[in-house]
């Protein structure tokens, strides 16, 4: 069965289930099968070394798929940023309609993008950033919990709090991002007020994930228990799986305390990415990674994925909690 909300209206999908940009996962392939099984695809533009490699990403997302997809665009504090006028371009020329948006505050560029009506989702970890996106005129938002793989943001407020506070203050669509995995997931989003949910660490354990099987293998063995929160003291925190380049991060941290600065554990953070996900080279540094780890326990094809998802909330729905109401 399908599931309708706001946001599979406001996206045109089966399912209101959402990939989120993820550094060297969303691929063509990855961001295909996710939207192939319903739900929507992204594909993370800064993964391309140039704006021409994005269009090319995109073209070739388009042969694998008919079914909408988007492009992640993240907007980082930097000297020398990133050509985001190009990349903002491929994605309009591509005819891509869907833009997830995170980082610094994407008001710059949501004219270009509205005008080619492209629906505009960001990514926040707090309340008050939300409602800021939904003031400078965002479709959607992501709210992510302190669960979440990545950055969780410095407020630390898990989702069981986040969300409902969302749903108290927000009028615009907003999906559950952070300790999603399954059809409990799913169901517990829909019930806290969300109108979808945005999972990144489960599809990386999926089949079709263009990354090396050891990461795959490393997040099945995981438990909720095995991710760290690095990064803190620079005030840009971020969960990571552990790993033996994490512990030394963690120890720098340790040793040098508020004297830490970003060229202390350059080592542990730079260039990592193609190292793991591209040679499985497991113990390089920190990549991110969710709690929501020790909730994953197999390698699913993206569509069998879906599938059970979908299957599970409805039997949940359906099943167990209509049977609860006497």
């Amino acid at each position: 069965m399908a599931i309708k909300t706001r946001i599979t209206e406001m996206l045109g999908i089966e399912h209101p289930i959402m990939q989120g940009g993820m550094h060297y996962v969303g691929f063509a392939e990855m961001a295909a099968a996710v939207s192939n099984a319903g739900g929507v695809g992204i594909i993370t533009g800064l993964t391309q070394r140039t704006p021409e490699d994005l269009a090319k990403e995109i073209a070739r997302c388009r042969e694998m798929t008919s079914k909408p997809f988007g492009v992640n665009l993240t907007f980082l504090p930097s000297v020398t940023p990133p050509d985001y006028p190009g990349y903002v371009e491929a994605i309009v020329k591509g005819g891509v309609k869907i833009v997830e948006t995170a980082g610094n505050n994407p008001a710059k560029w949501l004219p270009i993008l509205k005008e080619n009506g492209i629906k505009v989702i960001h990514k926040c970890t707090s309340v008050r950033h939300a409602l800021k996106a939904e003031a400078i005129g965002c479709d959607a938002v992501s709210v992510d919990g302190f669960e979440c793989g990545g950055h969780p943001g410095e407020d630390d407020v898990p989702n069981f709090i986040l969300l409902p506070r969302a749903a108290e203050e927000l009028k615009i669509p907003f999906l559950a991002s952070g300790g999603m995995a399954d059809g409990r997931s799913l169901v517990a989003a829909l019930s806290l007020g969300a109108d979808g949910m945005n999972m990144g660490t489960r599809f990386i354990a999926t089949k079709e994930a263009p990354v090396h099987e050891n990461v795959k293998q490393a997040i099945v063995a995981a438990s909720e228990l095995d991710t760290r929160l690095v990064m803190r003291p620079l005030r840009n925190t971020e969960r990571v799986l552990t790993n033996a380049g994490v512990e030394r991060l963690l120890q720098k941290e340790r040793e040098l305390g508020d004297q830490l600065k970003f060229e202390d554990i350059i080592t542990e953070v730079a260039g990592v990415y193609p190292k793991i996900m591209t040679e499985g080279a497991m113990d390089a540094g920190a990549w991110s990674c969710g709690m929501v780890a020790g909730l994953v326990h197999d390698i699913p094809t993206v569509q069998e994925l879906m599938d059970r998802i979908i299957a599970e909330a409805t039997q949940i729905v359906r099943g167990r909690l209509d049977k609860m109401f006497v």
